[in-house]
């Protein structure tokens, strides 16, 4: 029997679904609620076809939590950009009305027209791993709104000696150093107090998450943290957006991703790059924090970046060919795990897991859905070196 592309638009409360064959022909369309009660409804109506494959838009974002639930079901599921279903609505004929149906169709039109989509796979430790770093994520902004809300009660409290970045230890002296005898004051104290209390046990949950995604990232073979600059926090939220690194076709590919290759503004005669935008920004980030500790210690990348700060480059420009150089050895050091995890495991696929291809990975977006492939001009020689 051929096989048909059930399209799926999810949100959180309900999800629109259309069955199309191989040349797009509408055999089935329908509504389903997300709860449990829908979503076998949902899955009792796709049983009329035996042989099908889901196609959810965007399985990192909305259509994760219903991707994962097929997967978990045995299901063949593949991931369909955003970015792809609203050009193919785009060029669509008709009125062009934005309805659950109408996106539903274009997903379906996407599955069937694009034969690189990236299959998901299931896997439970790399979904593990994504939630532990989110976790770890928002810890660090509940801290430091925290700090922003004490430093600014210590202010009022002892006017002229805030510290810029403060302790807990610190803190806790320039409150025992102040008594104040009326109300508002008294109150500001025991506010200033809570928020100290509150502090002390976010910055315990912190302490506790980054070790345990240590563990993790030591577990999965990862030899990530050899890097400069690339810790725990730095090294899982690698591993849980990208994936499956043989997903990337090259080192270009992966800095576009990654948001650190230039984007291609050449025009005529006139060849020049612009600063891109895209990509990734959390993987952008996360090489950022490389970048500013390489420099910061006496590592190759300071020097890197000292030669191009002597070659005339402003800071920024230097840091951003250092980010694309950082990354370059987070790609070479992806690839290198995962040819150590195929060795070992001879029935692993390309990315370390049984059943990978080239084309699947269980998080973000398909690398060729990208804005430039430009990467930086010249050679990216191994400037950055693993510790040891």
């Amino acid at each position: 029997m051929e096989q048909v592309i059930i399209g799926v638009d999810p949100h959180k409360l309900s999800a629109t679904i259309e069955v199309v064959d191989q040349h797009e022909k509408l055999l089935g369309s329908g509504r389903f609620t997300t709860d449990r009660a829908g979503y076998a409804a949902m899955r009792k109506y796709a049983a009329t076809w035996p042989t099908r494959l889901w196609a959810v838009e965007g399985s990192n974002g909305a259509g994760r939590p219903l991707a994962q639930r097929l997967l978990e079901d045995g299901e063949q599921v593949v991931d369909v950009p955003a970015k792809l279903a609203a050009r193919v609505r785009l060029f669509d004929t008709g009125h062009n009305r934005k309805t659950d149906a109408h996106d539903a169709h274009a997903v379906a039109a996407v599955a069937v027209r694009t034969k690189t989509l990236r299959v998901l796979q299931l896997d439970g430790e790399l979904e593990a791993l994504r939630m532990l770093t989110d976790r770890r994520e928002a810890l660090t902004r509940r801290r430091v709104q925290t700090v922003d809300r004490l430093q600014a009660l210590l202010a009022e409290l002892l006017p002229g000696q805030a510290k810029r970045d403060i302790t807990t230890g610190q803190a806790k002296a320039m409150l025992a150093s102040v008594r104040p005898r009326d109300i508002a004051g008294k109150t500001r104290r025991r506010i200033a107090a809570e928020e100290l209390a509150e502090l002390v046990a976010v910055e315990a949950k912190i302490k506790k998450s980054t070790a345990e995604l240590k563990a993790i990232v030591l577990a999965r073979g990862s030899h990530l943290m050899d890097l400069h600059g690339v810790g725990p926090v730095v090294a899982a939220r690698v591993l849980a957006d990208v994936g499956d690194v043989t997903r990337f076709a090259d080192r270009n590919r992966f800095a576009s991703w990654t948001g650190t290759a230039p984007l291609d503004a050449s025009s005529g005669e006139q060849n020049r790059h612009r600063l891109s935008r895209a990509g990734n920004r959390r993987m952008n980030h996360m090489i950022h924090i490389a970048a500013i500790s390489q420099i910061r210690l006496d590592t190759d990348g300071r020097a890197y970046y000292r030669r191009k700060r002597a070659e005339g480059k402003k800071p920024l420009e230097a840091i951003r060919c250092l980010k694309r150089r950082i990354s370059d050895a987070i790609y070479r050091q992806l690839l290198d795990d995962a040819q150590r995890d195929a060795t070992r495991d001879p029935g692993a696929g390309p990315g370390g897991h049984c059943g990978a291809t080239v084309q699947s990975s269980a998080v973000d977006l398909p690398p060729h859905v990208d804005t430039s492939d430009q990467p930086l001009p010249g050679p990216a020689r191994k400037t950055l070196r693993p510790t040891g």
